[in-house]
């Protein structure tokens, strides 16, 4: 059965985990201290301090919520403030031409493949929906945002919660059951599987000796073209 709709992890499945850890991380991490001193009566970083502040429960000054937010940067917490200081940090990069999202070939293919057959195409990354249409925006590709209808991130709920994948379905207006799930982690396979989402397991470094879902080692193979009516 052809699926009303897609949903795509990034990391490890349409784009390198490389890119995110390499390339990502050390340039907000460069740049996160300077950034918060500079813009810290933004409204936008302004709001963002404050969370920080709830989140520890404490009145912490300018030095305090900087030193915090380095800390969750360094132990890359999924916490939201600190994904909302890193989407900004990478505006900024990528605005200036010092980023480029990446993303495989045969993820851009498959993309305008399955839009083209009017499948809706969704996001879900631990990463902050800014961050992710900021990938999709500034690829080698060009802008892919276009091929999407929605992106989620972990205010959802977390990407290991069944709960989090019924959420998004209510949230898209399809039946899990004719939702495809595509990442590279297992743990959220089982999750996306048992909120009843199909789901197929990215292994762009070789096939495992075993899983109990579907794999596929790219996009190509994953409702090819004439596979799908």
């Amino acid at each position: 059965m052809t699926p009303r709709a897609i949903l795509t992890d990034i990391e490890g499945t349409t784009s390198s985990i490389a890119f995110v850890h390499e390339v990502l991380f050390p340039y907000s991490r460069a740049r996160l201290a300077d950034y918060v001193a500079q813009r810290a009566a933004d409204p936008g970083v302004a709001a963002i301090l404050d969370q920080v502040r709830a989140e520890a429960g404490a009145p912490l000054d300018l030095a305090g919520c900087t030193a915090l937010l380095t800390e969750w940067h360094d132990a890359d917490r999924k916490i939201a403030p600190l994904k909302s200081l890193q989407g900004l940090i990478w505006a900024e990069g990528y605005a200036a031409g010092e980023l480029q999202g990446h993303v495989y070939a045969d993820a851009v293919e498959g993309l305008r493949r399955w839009h083209a057959r009017g499948i809706a195409l969704h996001v879900y990354s631990s990463g902050s929906v800014a961050a992710q249409k900021l990938i999709f925006g500034h690829t080698a590709y060009g802008d892919l945002t276009p091929l999407f209808s929605g992106y989620f991130d972990t205010a959802v709920g977390g990407k290991k919660e069944a709960g989090s994948y019924a959420a998004i379905a209510r949230a898209i207006g399809v039946a899990p059951a004719e939702i495809l799930f595509l990442s590279d982690v297992e743990a959220e396979l089982a999750a996306a599987a048992a909120a009843g989402l199909g789901v197929t397991l990215l292994a762009r470094d070789g096939l495992p000796a075993a899983s109990p879902y579907p794999v596929a080692e790219s996009f190509d193979t994953i409702l090819p073209a004439e596979a799908i009516a």
